[in-house]
């Protein structure tokens, strides 16, 4: 009995305590509810983001995009400022349009901007982003990147290069000749992908990607690459919806693709590794860059455990950087130069003047070439948006950016201040020292700090070349009907942003 006793009163006190818990929680929860509030009310104030246009619910600011993002965030950028605040999907983003903001943000926030954000797509072309261009912002990073500036994209490799573009060029006017014996004409944008993708692929894999008759198994596999790197992924703004990109069938086709490349390179690695170089060894202008990487691996110059996915990564980078990039600046040159007679002549002037009776032709000559070339990357930046991510909270322009921070530097707004802006006038950069291997933020189409373009030299160089080639063998005019004015200069945006209507032209040979 007295143990019942004893129990029964247990329960009681037991109840009585849940019963005080209870009231305690009941009065005081919706207390602590509004204190919280408060508190992360405070907080937010306390966080000084930037100003940011209205958001929709879920979908963020992804409907102000547009079809060329681009264009569309200059528009905001007018409106909300420099540093401009978006949520795009899941993720914070933020838009700087402002040469100062650039400036401070590559020289002063640089460490901590300085990777890239991951979609679906890099990281499985990019063997988990094991490439330069994507690798997180770190000790391989730096390793890899030292690899392909010292080894592979050096001006003394550049220049070693320089019978490849002989030699593909050659078979680039041969072609353009064939058409002016049939009074024919050519599809430009076509001839100039095949030739910039020759001359890259036979850099980096010692092998054509395009051969005479259009085709070419690492032209074509390329070509799909570039177009799954930029098709929309439900994964990569709204992660919970992956599963999406399994049902649409995009990761089954990423999948295809990247296997039926993973083994193409495998077999051209594994070529040059029983080859062992034996017929270039020593001869330094013959060396692709798999023969260079696989004699640093025999060496042991690698400072890091450079595995063969590592290797594949790096030469993905250099074959999709270095290939639409420079096609495309082409493309648009030339649409230019065609609406705009006498900077055409102006240039040919130049061109025809300097590779006149001469065996090699210095391309530091022709200073109005690269006055063109450079207001063609003004007007037409190949990558308008370049990315970045903050590892850490920082502070830029006076604002707080959050960690995690999807960064755009739009490339193509930043110069949009200077006089006529949307207007092709090369004479604006005639004794003018504003270059763009980014130190100079007012221009920066291929990025600046440490994650600036290492490959610049090498994608200059090839469009040069090209160039002035074209100009000075052909006269160039559109079809016949055909008015300057009226060309049809609308964008796409895909890797880069190029001419959504393919170039066609009527070449005429020159005779001096």
């Amino acid at each position: 009995m007295a143990l019942q006793s004893w129990y029964e009163q247990a329960i009681t006190v037991e109840l009585l305590d849940y019963n005080t818990l209870f009231l305690c929680l009941l009065f005081v929860l919706p207390l602590v509810l509004v204190l919280f509030k408060q508190y992360l009310l405070k907080s937010e104030k306390l966080i000084n983001l930037p100003p940011s246009p209205p958001k929709l619910p879920i979908i963020g600011n992804l409907h102000l995009l547009g079809t060329l993002p681009h264009r569309s965030l200059r528009a905001l950028s007018d409106k909300y400022g420099p540093l401009m605040l978006l949520r795009l999907g899941h993720s914070s983003t933020l838009v700087v349009s402002s040469a100062d903001m650039a400036s401070e943000m590559v020289k002063t926030r640089d460490i901590v901007s300085s990777n890239r954000p991951k979609t679906t797509a890099t990281n499985i072309f990019l063997y988990g982003c094991r490439d330069f261009a994507f690798a997180p912002y770190g000790e391989y990073w730096r390793h890899a990147r030292k690899i392909c500036v010292l080894e592979l994209l050096s001006m003394k490799r550049v220049q070693s290069f320089t019978y490849v573009r002989e030699e593909e060029v050659e078979i680039l006017l041969d072609k353009i000749r064939l058409s002016c014996f049939d009074g024919g004409i050519v599809d430009l944008t076509v001839m100039l992908q095949a030739a910039v993708n020759n001359v890259v692929a036979r850099c980096v894999l010692g092998r054509k990607a395009e051969e005479e008759n259009g085709s070419g198994k690492f032209g074509v596999l390329s070509r799909r690459v570039m177009l799954l790197m930029t098709a929309f992924c439900f994964g990569d703004v709204f992660p919970s919806l992956a599963c999406l990109d399994v049902v649409t069938g995009h990761i089954g086709r990423i999948n295809t693709t990247f296997k039926a490349i993973d083994a193409l390179l495998d077999q051209v690695i594994e070529e040059h590794r029983t080859s062992n170089g034996d017929d270039v060894d020593d001869q330094f202008d013959k060396k692709d860059f798999v023969h260079i990487l696989l004699q640093l691996q025999k060496d042991g110059m690698f400072e890091i455990d450079l595995t063969q996915n590592d290797m594949k990564a790096i030469l993905m980078d250099m074959f999709v950087a270095g290939t639409d990039t420079t096609s495309t600046t082409l493309e648009w040159v030339m649409a230019e130069l065609v609406r705009h007679p006498n900077i055409m002549k102006k240039a040919q002037e130049e061109v025809r003047s300097v590779m006149k009776n001469k065996l090699k032709i210095d391309m530091n000559e022709m200073d109005y070439l690269k006055c063109v070339i450079k207001e063609t990357l003004r007007l037409h930046a190949p990558v308008p948006l370049i990315p970045r991510e903050t590892s850490t909270i920082t502070n830029l322009g006076g604002y707080d950016i959050p960690e995690k921070t999807r960064v755009f530097v739009n490339a193509w707004a930043i110069p949009g201040s200077c006089l006529r802006a949307e207007e092709f006038i090369p004479k604006r950069f005639e004794n003018n020292c504003v270059d763009f291997k980014g130190q100079d933020f007012q221009f920066i189409p291929f990025g600046g700090g440490r994650r600036g373009c290492p490959g610049l030299s090498f994608g200059v160089a090839a469009a040069k070349f090209v160039l002035a080639n074209i100009l000075y063998s052909f006269d160039w005019k559109l079809p016949s009907g055909a008015v300057a004015d009226n060309l049809d200069m609308t964008e796409v945006i895909g890797l880069t942003v190029r001419k959504k209507l393919p170039l066609l032209l009527l070449p005429t040979f020159y005779s001096p």
